[in-house]
């Protein structure tokens, strides 16, 4: 059977899962995939039933050379795969950039710590707050939708600890009015499920009323327990990549996301069958092998082991 039962079970498998192998996920790769190869990466996915895409960033290409390509993938998909595509952006330049490439749907991202913002954006975090508006604007001129992504909302590998009332000051900003959702992000992936339950929970009671996305990383092995907490708590759309891939070049401590495969496994969401699993596991694989990466993903190995009697295992 492909679901769970009972209402944990309708919970779970009513987040969306967005798959960031093509932004977060290549950040550390050292490697740039040809720019019809992320195409048809973006296109599989979509095919596969993956309904939500990042596929890549406006960072600058001398600082992550692997995303050097990206505003030629967004030129290359057609509106109708554009709009389950989001893209990374931190100033308004990137949103006016990206949009006028195609892109409908951005990820603002800032910092809660200070120091982490000036080492991935060369700016204070109420920096990129002031700038906000104005990256609101630009995307409300194309009839496109942007989120408040706040990273290390957990903790700063320069800092440590990030107080909850510090994102909260964030999320209740008013130079954040027209986002149309919130990402919660655990950068370093040093949280543990109580504590993205209880920030989770804050954000969804104290602060304006938007679709919360969590973004996990598997650093401490808690990645999907961090995720299920997420969604417990209220969190709507969840962040994944293949096999585990990625982390932030300016985050010392950081590995991989958590697991695309993993979270698809323990959510079960309507659309994945054994099957699509097992396409899912080969495109994973697949990359992998032509990034020259290690494959993280527990589900993928599991898919690959010998239970022949359950139906999650691949036949071939």
């Amino acid at each position: 059977m492909n679901h769970f039962e009972g209402p944990l079970a309708t919970t779970l498998g009513s987040a969306i899962l967005r798959d960031v192998t093509l932004r977060d996920g290549l950040q550390l790769t050292g490697k740039l995939l040809p720019t019809e190869q992320k195409i048809q990466t973006v296109r599989e996915l979509l095919r596969l039933g993956v309904p939500a895409i990042e596929l890549g960033s406006m960072a600058r290409p001398d600082l992550v050379p692997t995303m050097a390509n990206t505003l030629e993938v967004v030129q290359a998909l057609t509106p109708e795969e554009l709009e389950k595509c989001w893209i990374w952006v931190a100033t308004p330049g990137h949103v006016a950039k990206a949009a006028a490439a195609g892109a409908r749907n951005f990820q603002y991202c800032l910092s809660a710590s200070d120091s982490h913002n000036k080492a991935n954006i060369g700016r204070t975090t109420d920096e990129s707050l002031a700038s906000l508006p104005e990256a609101v604007e630009y995307a409300r001129e194309v009839n496109g939708r942007i989120q408040l992504c706040i990273a290390t909302s957990f903790t700063c590998p320069f800092e440590g600890y990030v107080p909850e009332e510090r994102v909260l000051a964030i999320a209740n900003d008013p130079r954040a009015e027209g986002t149309s959702d919130i990402v919660i992000c655990d950068t370093l992936g040093q949280a543990v499920p109580t504590q993205v339950s209880a920030l989770i929970s804050r954000v969804k009671d104290e602060s304006p009323a938007r679709r919360i996305v969590y973004h996990g990383h598997d650093t401490w092995g808690l990645g999907v327990a961090n995720t299920l907490a997420a969604i417990q708590a209220g969190a709507a759309m969840v962040d994944g990549a293949l096999g585990g891939l990625g982390g932030c070049p300016f985050a010392p401590g950081a590995s991989g996301n958590t697991s695309s495969e993993d979270i698809l496994f323990a959510t079960r969401p309507n659309w994945l069958t054994p099957e699509v699993f097992g396409e899912l596991v080969l495109l994973s694989e697949n990359l992998l092998a032509e990034l020259g990466e290690p494959n993280r993903s527990k589900a993928a190995q599991g898919a690959r082991s010998k239970a022949g009697a359950f139906d999650w295992v691949m036949r071939s």
